[in-house]
């Protein structure tokens, strides 16, 4: 994972985004702080290590982009980053990874990472009968995709996505099937359904046995 990474590192320092890695395999993997101890204080041994993980990831990720950063708390089930500093963090079999945004620039965040393939027919909890062609060649020199790549596609959009939701006319995103993906050389362009102008680029990289997706900007922007 690592190396596939350090490839996408240029296509993501453009974008003004740096990644990080970690595994829940480290030595010492420990919380930062009390905010980080508090939330891991009555998880289960595997879930505490790939929070921990997750966490050192995105700190990775920041010092990529050149800013530090001690604990990472809470809000819910989300990430609270201190001001000035904002990362998405993904895990999956051990392995978690983080892409943060550098100083200065308004790059969505949104990352998943898919290590455990998933089956077909969780396409109907991914996809509508229009992007069902996606996972088909339908037409000379196409490639098809496979549930799991527009599964995790659609997760990165979601992350970036979702903190706009005060944008869409239709109401609230409710499930990946309110996105739409729209196959791009690299990956998708992914836009909620109830408002097309609200899109993101999605870069997906084969990842081991399943794949590594990231926004890399608005789309059309």
């Amino acid at each position: 994972m690592s190396a596939r990474l350090r490839g996408l590192r240029p296509e993501l320092a453009a974008a003004g985004l740096g990644p990080g890695v970690a595994v829940s395999t480290e030595p010492r993997l420990a919380p930062a702080g009390p905010g980080e101890a508090s939330a891991v204080a009555s998880m289960p041994p595997h879930r505490r290590l790939e929070f921990l993980a997750g966490r050192l990831a995105a700190r990775r990720a920041l010092r990529a982009v050149g800013l530090d950063c001690g604990e990472i708390p809470r809000a819910g089930r989300l990430p609270r980053f201190p001001p000035g500093r904002a990362a998405s963090i993904s895990h999956s079999a051990g392995v978690a990874v983080a892409v943060a945004r550098a100083p200065g620039r308004d790059t969505p965040l949104g990352c998943d990472l898919e290590l455990r393939p998933l089956p077909a027919g969780a396409a109907r909890l991914v996809l509508r009968e229009d992007e069902e062609e996606l996972l088909r060649a339908t037409r000379p020199g196409a490639t098809p995709w496979s549930v799991t790549s527009l599964f995790s596609a659609k997760e990165a959009a979601w992350k970036a996505l979702h903190t706009h939701q005060e944008d869409l006319a239709g109401g609230a995103l409710r499930s990946l099937r309110d996105l739409r993906a729209s196959p791009r050389a690299d990956g998708f362009r992914v836009e909620a359904r109830a408002h097309a102008g609200l899109a993101v680029h999605v870069h997906v990289i084969a990842a081991g046995p399943g794949v590594f997706s990231t926004v890399l900007g608005w789309a059309g922007r």
